[in-house]
């Protein structure tokens, strides 16, 4: 309007503005003096040419900051990027029968999912649009002249709290949200050989963003529970088993149980305490596919504390034997 002071008055600086933006020398001389040096109308202190962008004149300052600076100034003037919805965290309990073969387990997960009844929108009637404070942006920005040149700084937008959007009547269910609580079944694939406080993560299974935002993930927490027989030492199974010190002299066999049943398990003569035998294959997968590893056996002797009137004879005669000889060889001589 020609005839208003005032509109007459913004344009002539924001003409101004436009001439420094496109003057390099203009530029250097405002970034280094400010208003004096670029000989700007007015009270350079309070001058922030973003303010004019809703002044009624049919375009868009941030668009003339945005051409002149290759979005440098702030941000473009694409629409904001939709904040995803969080992750979630949960823990899964597996067995170490479990962890040999690998398994799934279903979980029920209480978690923010995609209104049904609104298909996420957040509207009643679907009636949504683009925000007139930030003009679908989600955020506004503010020029400021400073010692060191102009900086812009970029908020979210008070209006429509960053959608960029504004919904005329929220959808009643989730109130204008696009989600609602639910509680959904997951099941999740547990490898073999996953280890405790292993995490897994499961894309998109985390809660809804708001409005349609891409949704988070889900990260579940493996513990392994202890095996009541079995330790586990990294891809090794550890058994403790106890003999009688008669069949670590002598030798023999026992059955030892196995996460797959059991197996036979040969003792040489004069299997001394704590030896520990391996059975290689018997062991956990490695849950990166590089082999599987061993049962350990560790052995101890059995030391019977009470003893019938035969064995103790047995054991005397044993005593009465050549202290030259080895405890074992001197066992083996008397019960052979």
């Amino acid at each position: 309007n020609k005839d208003d002071p005032q509109a007459a008055e913004k344009f002539k600086e924001i003409n101004e503005a436009a001439a420094v933006l496109t003057d390099e020398k203009k530029r250097a001389e405002y970034d280094r003096f400010g208003h004096a040096g670029s000989d700007f109308s007015g009270s350079g202190a309070g001058f922030d040419p973003r303010d004019f962008g809703f002044g009624g004149f049919g375009f868009d300052f941030d668009d003339i900051f945005d051409s002149f600076f290759g979005g440098g100034f702030g941000s473009s003037s694409r629409p904001r990027r939709r904040e995803r919805g969080s992750d979630l965290q949960a823990e899964v309990e597996v067995t170490l029968n479990e962890v040999a073969t690998g398994t799934s387990k279903t979980m029920r997960v209480s978690k923010l999912e995609r209104c049904d009844a609104c298909d996420g929108t957040g509207s009643d009637d679907g009636d949504v649009s683009a925000c007139p404070s930030c003009h679908g942006r989600g955020v506004v920005r503010r020029a400021q002249r400073t010692p060191f040149g102009m900086f812009s700084t970029s908020t979210v937008c008070p209006q429509c709290r960053g959608h960029g959007e504004i919904i005329k009547n929220p959808c009643r269910k989730c109130h204008g949200s696009g989600r609602v609580e639910k509680t959904k079944k997951i099941t999740v694939d547990i490898p073999p050989g996953v280890e405790s406080g292993t995490r897994l993560r499961i894309p998109g299974e985390g809660e809804a963003g708001e409005r349609n935002a891409p949704p988070g993930d889900l990260y579940v927490y493996v513990r392994v529970k202890p095996h009541p027989v079995f330790t586990r030492q990294g891809n090794d199974i550890l058994l403790e088993v106890s003999i009688p010190f008669t069949l670590a002299a002598l030798g023999g066999e026992i059955e030892v149980p196995t996460l797959e049943g059991h197996a036979k398990l040969k003792i040489p003569p004069g299997t001394q305490p704590g030896t520990v035998f391996r059975m290689r294959g018997k062991g956990l997968p490695s849950m990166h596919g590089f082999g599987t590893g061993s049962e350990k056996i560790r052995v101890n002797i059995e030391v019977p504390s009470k003893l019938s009137r035969k064995q103790k004879q047995l054991l005397e005669e044993f005593d009465k034997e050549s202290k030259s000889k080895p405890f074992f060889s001197r066992i083996k001589d008397v019960f052979d």
